[in-house]
C-alpha cells in the first residue's frame, strides 16, 4: 500500500494507511531508472531475464516430468523399477551437492553465464521431481484405459496426448507450482541467502 502513496502522504500520514490517491511514480521509477549496483537501467531487464529463464525451465521440466512419468507406470520395460530408483534417488540428493559439478561442466560446455545455460540447471534439477510426481499420478489411472486404447490402434504418442494428458490437470497444476517455488529457491542458493 505504501508503494502507491506519493512522498508526500508517506511523511504526513500513518506508515499502516492506506493511500488517499494511488500514486504509480515509485513503480515506474523502480522499473525504469532504479539503480541496482552501478546498473541504473531499473529493475525491468532483471525481471525479463529472470521470465527469461523460468518460464521455459519450469514448462520443459513439466512436459519432461510427463512423459518420464508415463513411460515407467504404463511402458515397463526391463529394468524400468531400477532406472526408476536411481531417478528416485536424484530427489534426495541436496541441490548443493551437484551445484561444483554442474557448474564445472556448464562451464566445459560454453554455457556457464547464459539464460539457456540455467534453463538447462533448472530442468536438471527439477527432473528427478517431476518424474515422481507423474509416475506416481499415472499410476492410479486405469491400465484398462490404456489397454482399451492399444486394442483400438492408439500408439504411444496417441495414448499420451489424448489419453493421459487430458486426465493430469492436477499433477500438472501441482508440478507448475512446485517448481517455480523450487526455482525460487535454487536462485537463492546460487545467490548464497
Amino acid at each position: 500500500a505504501t508503494s502507491f502513496k506519493d512522498a508526500e502522504q508517506i511523511r504526513s500520514g500513518n506508515l499502516m494507511s492506506l493511500p488517499t490517491s494511488i500514486n504509480f511514480d515509485a513503480w515506474r521509477l523502480a522499473w525504469s531508472s532504479a539503480c541496482t549496483g552501478g546498473d541504473c537501467r531499473g529493475l525491468r531487464p532483471y525481471f525479463w531475464n529472470s521470465v527469461s529463464m523460468a518460464v521455459p525451465a519450469v514448462l520443459i521440466s513439466t512436459a519432461w516430468g510427463a512423459v518420464n512419468g508415463y513411460v515407467l507406470s504404463m511402458w515397463k520395460f526391463r529394468g524400468s523399477d531400477v532406472f526408476f530408483g536411481f531417478i528416485l534417488f536424484g530427489v534426495f540428493m541436496p541441490f548443493q551437492v551437484v551445484l561444483l559439478p554442474m557448474s564445472q561442466v556448464l562451464g566445459w560446455l560454453g554455457i556457464s553465464s547464459s539464460v539457456g545455460g540455467l534453463v538447462l540447471v533448472h530442468c536438471l534439477a527439477g527432473l528427478a521431481s517431476t518424474t515422481l510426481f507423474f509416475r506416481n499420478y499415472y499410476t492410479a489411472i486405469p491400465k484398462e484405459l490404456v489397454n482399451a486404447a492399444r486394442m483400438d490402434g492408439a500408439g504411444f504418442w496417441t495414448i499420451f496426448w489424448r489419453l493421459i494428458v487430458p486426465m493430469s490437470t492436477p499433477i500438472v497444476m501441482v508440478t507448475l507450482i512446485w517448481l517455480y517455488v523450487e526455482i525460487l529457491r535454487i536462485l537463492a542458493i546460487l545467490r548464497g541467502n
